[in-house]
C-alpha cells in the first residue's frame, strides 16, 4: 500500500500554527483587557476633570443669576475696578466688595490650589486680566476648542511628576456680556476656557504595574497553554501513529489467516529479487497449496475449511525462518519467500515446512483436522536467469512445479 507519511516536519509545522494560533488569541485577549483598562483608566481620569470644570461653571452660574456677590472687604482684596459699582458701604460703616463669576473663579482657584487636590483657573486668547493669559497648552487646547473640538486633554510629565491637564469651553453668556459686550462677544461662543490640572503620578504608576502584573500573566498562561498543547498533540501524535499503523497492517494483511496478503507479499518478492539483482545474492521462492482442501469445505463446512486455513497459517509461520516472508497467495495458495537462498536450501526448508504441516492438528466443534501440502520450488539465479528480475514469471514457474508434485501424488516437494 502506497501512503503519504505524516513526518516529524509535518508534526512540527502543525504545532508550531497551532501554537501561534493560541499565541495570537491569547495575546488578542489580554491586548483588549489591557486596551479595556486603558480606556476605563482614561475615562475615569476625564470624568474627574469634567466633574470639577462642571463645578466650577456652577458656581459662575449661581454667582451671574445673583447679578454678583458682595463680601466683607479685608486689607489687600481690592475690587476689580473694571466692573460697575465694585464696592458698597453697609449701615454699619463696613465696606463690602463685589465678586464677579470671573474674581470669585479665581479666588477659587488660589484656595484649591492652597489644598493641592487640583487646579483650575479661566483663561483666554483675548484675556480681560493679564493674568488669565494662557500657557502652551493652554493656548494650543483654545485653539482647538474655537475650531470645534468639545473638549482638550493630554499628560505633562514635570520630572518624575505626571500631570493630567484638561480644558473645557468657557462660552458667553448673556451674563458675561456686561463685562465683554465691548469686545464684541456673542451667547454661544467660545470666550474662553476652564483649565484643569492634577496630578496622576500614583495612577500611571499603577497603570505600569497593572501591565507589568498582565505581562507576568500571559507569560504564565501562554507556558501553560503550550504544555498543555504540546501533551495534547503529542497524544494525538501517538494516536495518529498508531491508526496509521492500523491502517497500514489491515492494508497488507490478510484479514482470515494474519498473513501477508497477494498483493504485499508479491511486492516484497519484486524488491527480493531486485536486490538479489544488484548484490548477485540467490533468491527463491516456495509455492505450496493445501491437498484436497474442497474435500474438507464440502464435508465440513468453510467454518472448518478456514480453521484449517489458520492452522496451516501458523504453522507455516512457526516453520520458516525469521527472515523468510510468508504470505496467502489465494484460496488455499500460500507462497513463501526465501532471501539469500539457494534451490537446494529452498528444497530443504520446503521439506521442513512439508513435515510440519504434515504432524498439524487442528482442533473444530469436537473434531480433528489434519492436511497436507504440495510444494513447488524455484530460485533466481542473478546473471543466468533471464526471469530474474521477473517475479510474476517466477511464480508461474513455481506454479508449474507445484502442478508436478500435484501430479506425482501430492504431499510432496518438487524443485523447478
Amino acid at each position: 500500500m502506497e501512503s503519504v507519511p505524516v513526518t516529524k516536519g509535518h508534526w512540527r509545522t502543525f504545532s508550531i500554527n497551532v501554537s501561534l494560533a493560541v499565541l495570537l488569541a491569547v495575546s488578542g485577549l489580554y491586548l483588549g483587557m489591557a486596551l479595556s483598562t486603558g480606556r476605563t483608566i482614561e475615562a475615569e481620569i476625564t470624568t474627574r476633570a469634567r466633574t470639577i470644570v462642571s463645578s466650577v461653571m456652577l458656581a459662575r452660574r449661581w454667582n451671574a443669576i445673583h447679578g454678583g456677590v458682595y463680601v466683607e472687604r479685608r486689607p489687600g482684596r481690592a475690587s476689580p475696578p473694571w466692573l460697575d459699582a465694585p464696592e458698597r458701604r453697609g449701615a454699619d460703616g463696613t465696606v463690602y466688595s463685589l465678586r464677579s463669576p470671573e474674581t470669585m473663579t479665581r479666588e477659587l482657584s488660589a484656595l484649591a490650589d492652597l489644598e493641592g487636590a487640583f487646579r483650575f483657573r479661566l483663561t483666554s486668547l483675548k484675556p480681560l486680566n493679564p493674568a488669565n493669559a494662557p500657557d502652551g497648552f493652554e493656548a494650543a487646547a483654545l485653539a482647538r476648542l474655537e475650531a470645534g473640538e468639545a473638549e482638550v486633554w493630554e499628560r505633562e510629565r514635570r520630572g518624575e511628576a505626571v500631570v493630567f491637564r484638561y480644558m473645557g469651553p468657557l462660552r458667553v453668556e448673556e451674563s458675561c456680556l456686561g463685562c465683554h459686550a465691548g469686545q464684541g462677544d456673542r451667547i454661544g461662543q467660545v470666550r474662553g476656557g476652564v483649565s484643569v490640572s492634577f496630578d496622576v503620578t500614583e495612577t500611571e504608576r499603577g497603570v505600569i504595574r497593572s501591565r507589568w502584573f498582565a505581562v507576568g500573566l500571559f507569560v504564565v498562561t501562554m507556558v501553560a497553554l503550550l504544555l498543555m498543547l504540546g501533551g495534547l498533540v503529542r497524544a494525538l501524535h501517538r494516536r495518529l501513529d498508531a491508526a496509521e499503523a492500523r491502517i497500514v497492517e489491515m492494508a497488507i494483511t490478510d484479514e482470515l489467516t494474519g498473513l501477508h496478503n497477494r498483493r504485499y507479499i508479491g511486492q516484497r518478492l519484486r524488491e527480493e529479487l531486485s536486490r538479489s539483482q544488484r548484490t548477485g545474492r540467490p533468491c527463491s521462492c516456495i509455492l505450496f497449496d493445501i491437498d484436497f482442501f474442497k474435500r474438507v469445505n464440502d464435508t465440513h463446512g468453510h467454518a472448518a475449511g478456514d480453521e484449517v486455513l489458520r492452522g496451516v497459517a501458523a504453522t507455516a509461520r512457526e516453520a520458516l525462518r525469521e527472515s523468510d516472508l510468508l504470505g496467502r497467495w489465494g484460496g488455499e495458495e500460500f507462497l513463501a519467500v526465501l532471501p539469500d537462498t539457494n534451490l537446494d536450501g529452498a528444497g530443504a526448508m520446503a521439506e521442513r515446512l512439508r513435515h510440519a504441516l504434515e504432524s498439524m492438528r487442528v482442533q473444530f466443534e469436537g473434531s480433528t483436522f489434519t492436511a497436507t501440502v504440495s510444494l513447488g520450488v524455484v530460485e533466481a539465479l542473478p546473471g543466468r536467469d533471464p526471469d530474474a528480475r521477473d517475479a510474476e514469471r517466477m511464480v508461474a514457474r513455481a506454479d508449474e512445479v507445484l502442478y508436478r508434485a500435484k501430479s506425482a501424488g501430492r504431499n510432496r516437494v518438487e524443485l523447478g
